[in-house]
């Protein structure tokens, strides 16, 4: 009887239970925002400002700290199909996946691409340093290394002669007849085989198709250097004196047929 009675018990208070959740829900029938200002009529609390100011001096030293020297301005607008700023970072691309593959005894990449919009400043004449590096490159792209068959590098090259900006390139000249039709691609001052895999120095966001660039879909390895592109930057200022950086022949369109 008693063990009747306790089940019994059980039942009825789980029962009251579970009622007393259903009653005790929460709906949301409002919401109030209030929008906080941030700007230059928020005064800085002296005792804060005076904490971290050992550590803003510091930072800016060594952000400002020269480690080359640009004798002109090297910039994005200048030249149709290749320019100063574009060629500068296909080349130093190239240079530091190229390092890095040296001391792991890897694969050396064969070309570079960047995208027109990943330099979101130029470089002005005088010392460069690394806030230079961090003015161009904001982002937090990875500089990676991709296999791709010659096929795929075909497409790569379709996408170049028919987009609206100049992509920067390295390790590869592209050639375009008067009507903008292509004449010829080399890798290397060789011409393109389909079935030969090439490995292409580029960031992570292009490899996942950023900016259309879906034909990194055909890859067939990739080789993460560990490095930031902005980091790789620095790196390149470091081991050269002073910049220099032209448009060039790497991607021309010939005057006449």
């Amino acid at each position: 009887m008693k063990q009747v009675f306790f089940k019994f018990f059980i039942a009825v208070f789980l029962l009251l239970n579970f009622a007393a959740c259903k009653r005790g829900q929460r709906t949301i029938s409002q919401t109030h925002v209030n929008q906080i200002v941030i700007d230059s009529s928020i005064i800085a609390a002296d005792s804060m400002d005076t904490f971290i100011q050992p550590y803003r001096s510091r930072l800016n030293e060594v952000l400002d700290a020269p480690l080359s020297y640009a004798p002109r301005s090297i910039t994005k607008t200048e030249g149709k199909w290749n320019t100063p700023l574009g060629n500068l970072m296909a080349d130093l691309m190239l240079d530091r996946a190229n390092a890095v593959a040296l001391k792991r005894g890897e694969q050396k990449a064969d070309l570079a691409l960047l995208n027109f919009g990943g330099m979101r400043a130029s470089i002005s004449k005088g010392p460069v340093s690394e806030r230079t590096a961090y003015e161009v490159m904001p982002f937090e792209n990875g500089l990676v290394v991709v296999g791709m068959p010659g096929r795929a590098i075909k497409k790569m090259v379709g996408f170049l002669t028919t987009a609206s900006r100049p992509h920067p390139v390295s390790g590869i000249e592209i050639i375009l007849r008067a009507d903008g039709s292509l004449k010829s691609a080399r890798i290397q001052g060789q011409p393109i085989d389909d079935k030969h895999i090439y490995y292409i120095a580029t960031s992570d966001y292009l490899m996942g198709g950023g900016d259309r660039m879906d034909f990194f879909s055909d890859r067939v390895s990739i080789s993460d250097t560990g490095y930031k592109i902005r980091n790789a930057m620095v790196d390149y200022f470091k081991t050269i004196d002073t910049l220099h950086a032209e448009t060039d022949n790497r991607f021309i369109q010939l005057d006449s047929l």
